[in-house]
């Protein structure tokens, strides 16, 4: 009798834990793939209008399959408006539309206390490494790097992506080469600009009328989904008539998203947006030329014969130069065979589609010679005014071997043409 009596008590006792941690259904979600057939896509919705309390409780998205229903990982990027992200898994076939749902659960503590994402973020005094399950997939450089042995001080720079990973291994990109000490793997310098009446160049370090400095990395944070940090770079003025001798020109912000999409991390998507804006009241004019802006300076393995380019206008190294493209497929050797980067730009960009410089074949004496840049300001003038803000918005595809163009113009359609989000709220 008193056996049965204690199992009763335990049913009960289950019975309330559930019904207190039972979960919370808040609204139902519609993901449209639209007019484009998707893969592990990217997709996010803005929860402005859904109320909860999040204390000792958590967000959680279910995908709905008929009566089941699967968790799905999920990241929460806190904003005036908090966004939940997540990865539209698999293949989508153009025109579906895939079923899920918001839960409101109770927080595991101790399971999330001991919980390691797996989109990792080491914030160092000098550097800041992204990895994917413990695989490197690139590091910000925060502190300035000092300048090559018997060159000027000039060169020291910080505030540029190096080294960017493949998917095995691969370095992709290179710094401060003997060729061009200027070069910073990845990175964001105007050339040709004025300010003040003065004429400054923010990407010839040696020139001495410019620079960029990273000023502090502003928020880091990470989950299974994404990785995220943002970093404040100031564009000096280094002839400014100061007391000091120089003046911020220009103040911008990067925003860097490393997404884990791939189940088996076969590759790397990563989005860079630069916010950009006058720290002053005097405007600033980035004026034509035919390279500033997004550019990448490629490893050394790459030259005329080890490396190929292809943009969405199907121009190659030989032609491209110049072009206007969506895109730009750059892939060369590796100690894997191959490896490449698949460079792309928004809709939403000045002077979309940018023009590319390209360093056509036989540059740089036919050596060490993969250079691309996506630029918005190659044929025409572009005005920044002080109290607005302005966005340039890329992404990349980090990958071994190779991809086709039919791959490539996918994985933009994905960029350019999310699929879309609907919040349907109970």
């Amino acid at each position: 009798m008193l056996k049965n009596k204690i199992s009763l008590l335990i049913v009960i006792c289950l019975a309330v834990s559930s019904a207190n941690c039972q979960d919370i259904r808040l609204s139902s979600v519609v993901v449209y793939a639209g007019e484009f057939a998707r893969d592990n896509t990217v997709v996010g919705v803005s929860l402005e209008g859904l109320e909860f309390d999040q204390a000792n409780k958590e967000l959680r998205v279910y995908e709905v399959k008929g009566k089941s229903k699967e968790l799905v990982k999920s990241h929460i990027e806190q904003g005036y408006y908090a966004r939940l992200w997540w990865v539209l898994s698999g293949s989508t076939k153009r025109q579906a539309k895939r079923n899920f749902e918001i839960v409101l659960t109770a927080l595991d503590t101790m399971a999330q206390r001991s919980k390691i994402p797996e989109v990792q973020l080491e914030k160092g005094k000098d550097n800041l490494k992204v990895t994917i399950k413990g695989t490197n997939v690139l590091q910000y450089q925060i502190s300035p790097i000092p300048a090559p042995e018997g060159t000027t001080d000039l060169y020291q720079r910080g505030g540029f992506i190096h080294p960017l990973w493949s998917p095995k291994g691969e370095v992709l990109t290179r710094v401060q080469p003997p060729d061009h000490y200027h070069h910073v793997g990845i990175w964001n310098p105007w050339t040709h600009t004025e300010f003040e009446d003065r004429k400054i160049d923010f990407w010839n370090l040696n020139k001495a009328e410019g620079t960029v400095r990273s000023k502090k990395v502003t928020l880091v944070e990470s989950s299974d989904v994404m990785g995220r940090f943002k970093a404040i770079h100031e564009h000096i003025d280094l002839t400014a008539p100061d007391p000091d001798g120089s003046k911020v020109a220009l103040n911008e912000e990067w925003e860097i998203r490393v997404w884990n999409v791939d189940p088996e991390s076969k590759i790397w998507l990563i989005d860079f947006m630069s916010s950009i804006n006058c720290d002053s009241e005097s405007p600033l004019t980035i004026e034509k030329y035919r390279y500033e802006g997004f550019g990448f300076r490629a490893t050394e393995k790459w030259n005329d014969n080890t490396a190929t380019l292809l943009t969405s206008g199907g121009k190659t190294k030989e032609d491209g130069n110049a072009t206007r493209a969506r895109w730009c497929d750059v892939n060369g050797v590796s100690d894997f065979g191959t490896s490449g980067i698949l460079f792309m730009t928004h809709p939403s960009n000045f002077n979309y589609p940018e023009q590319l410089r390209i360093w056509p074949v036989g540059a740089n004496k036919g050596k060490e010679n993969v250079f691309f840049n996506f630029n918005p300001t190659q044929d025409r003038d572009w005005k920044l005014m002080p109290g607005n803000n302005y966005v340039l918005k890329y992404r990349m595809l980090v990958y071994d071997g190779k991809i086709s163009k039919e791959r490539a113009e996918q994985v933009w359609n994905d960029f350019a043409h999310p699929p879309r989000v609907e919040l349907i709220f109970n």
